[in-house]
C-alpha cells in the first residue's frame, strides 16, 4: 500500500514526502511542477532509494490520478496541492476556484472511483477571514475575506458532504481538514526547503534581506492595538505541521470527520520576528515602516488545544529563533534556492 501526496515537490508537500519515507511508507508524489520544484523530489529520492514514485501530473486529470492510484496502490491521500497567495486569488479568482476547489474535486471523484477511504486536507485559518477573537479554536465562524480562503473551505464542504454519502451508502470514508497557521521554518537536515517565486512570507523575505539579496524590509502598519504596534501570528515549524498530519492520518478510523487548528498556540509579531532574524544571524539590514495593508488583522494565532487534548499532539518548535535558525540554515545553504 502507498500514500499520495498531491503537491509533493513543493514545501510543504516536500517536507511530507520526507517524513512518510523516513517511517517507511512507499509514497506516491504528484505534483505538476508550476511551482513546486524537480530538485526536491531529486533530493529526496535518496531518502529511502525504491519507494518514492514520482508523476509530474496534474490534480484535475482525474484519469491519470486513478491510474497511479491503481498501480501503486495508493490507500491514503494527503492533499498539499494548491494555489496559496491570497493577493493573486483577488485579481484571479476563476484560476483559484479552478486549481484549488475544482481540482479537489477531481481528486475526491478519484479516491470515489478506486475506493481510498483515507484523506488528510491540507486547509488553512483564512477560512475563518477575520475572527472575532483570537486564540482561534476551531468552533471559530468560518467566514473567509478572499477567493484563497473561499477555495480551502468549498473543499471542506465537499468534503463533508461526500463523507456523509459515503456513510448513508455503507463505505464509510475517513478525512481530516487540516487549517494551518503560518508554516515556516525548514528541514533540520536541509535536504529540502522553502523556495517560492514570488516570496512572500516574512521570515524568508527577512532573511533575503540579512542575506543581502533584498533591499530593505518594510513593516506595513505600527500602529495596531499590540504591544509593539505591528502585527501579531502563531509560526508553526513546518516539521511540526507535517508531524501532525502524520499523527492525525494515523489516527483516523472508518467514518472519521476531523477538523484541526495548528499552530503553537501564542503568536509572535513582525517586530519581534526582526529581531529574532537579527539575533540568528548576526546580521543587520534596512526596515522602513509604511501604512497598514487591507485586510490584515491585528492578531491571528491558534487555540491548540483540541489536538493536544484528542490525540496528545503539540509543536515541538515553539522558540521563534529555533524557527528561523532552519529556515537560515536552507538560505545559507541555498543561496539560490534550489537552482544553486
Amino acid at each position: 500500500m502507498a500514500v499520495m501526496v498531491t503537491g509533493g515537490a513543493g514545501y510543504i508537500g516536500s517536507h511530507a514526502v520526507k517524513r512518510l519515507l523516513e517511517e517507511g511508507e512507499t509514497v506516491v508524489a504528484v505534483d505538476n511542477l508550476f511551482r513546486g520544484h524537480a530538485e526536491a523530489i531529486d533530493a529526496l529520492g535518496a531518502v529511502k532509494p525504491g519507494t518514492l514514485h514520482f508523476s509530474e501530473t496534474d490534480i484535475n486529470d482525474k484519469a491519470a490520478i486513478v491510474d497511479l492510484m491503481t498501480r501503486h496502490s495508493v490507500d491514503t491521500v494527503m492533499h498539499f496541492a494548491a494555489l496559496a497567495y491570497v493577493g493573486e486569488s483577488v485579481t484571479e479568482p476563476l484560476r483559484y476556484y479552478r486549481n484549488n476547489a475544482a481540482g479537489a474535486l477531481s481528486l475526491i471523484e478519484a479516491c470515489d472511483e478506486v475506493g481510498i477511504q483515507k484523506l488528510v486536507f491540507s486547509s488553512t485559518c483564512a477560512t475563518y477571514g477575520e475572527p472575532p477573537k483570537v486564540p482561534m479554536a476551531e468552533d471559530t465562524p468560518q467566514s473567509p475575506i478572499n477567493p484563497y480562503g473561499w477555495s480551502k473551505l468549498h473543499v471542506e464542504h465537499i468534503l463533508k458532504d461526500y463523507a456523509e454519502a459515503c456513510r448513508v451508502a455503507g463505505k464509510p470514508f475517513a478525512y481530516a481538514a487540516l487549517r494551518y497557521f503560518n508554516v515556516a521554518g525548514s528541514d533540520p537536515e536541509t535536504l529540502i526547503g522553502e523556495d517560492h517565486e514570488p516570496e512572500t512570507h516574512l521570515i524568508p523575505v527577512i532573511l533575503e534581506a540579512a542575506l543581502g539579496t533584498r533591499d530593505k524590509i518594510m513593516i506595513f502598519g505600527t500602529d495596531y492595538d499590540t504591544p509593539d504596534g505591528t502585527c501579531i501570528r502563531d509560526y508553526i515549524h513546518v516539521c511540526d505541521l507535517i508531524d501532525a498530519h502524520v499523527t492525525v492520518m494515523n489516527a483516523l478510523k472508518p467514518g472519521d470527520e476531523r477538523f484541526y487548528n495548528l499552530g503553537i498556540g501564542k503568536g509572535y509579531s513582525v517586530r519581534e520576528i526582526i529581531e529574532s532574524v537579527k539575533r540568528v544571524t548576526g546580521k543587520e539590514f534596512t526596515v522602513e515602516e509604511a501604512d497598514r495593508r487591507p485586510g490584515d488583522p491585528a492578531q491571528l494565532f491558534a487555540d491548540p488545544t483540541k489536538i493536544n487534548t484528542e490525540l496528545n499532539w503539540s509543536a515541538s518548535f515553539t522558540d521563534i529563533d529555533e524557527i528561523v535558525r532552519t529556515a537560515y540554515r536552507w538560505f545559507e545553504s541555498h543561496p539560490n534556492g534550489y537552482t544553486g
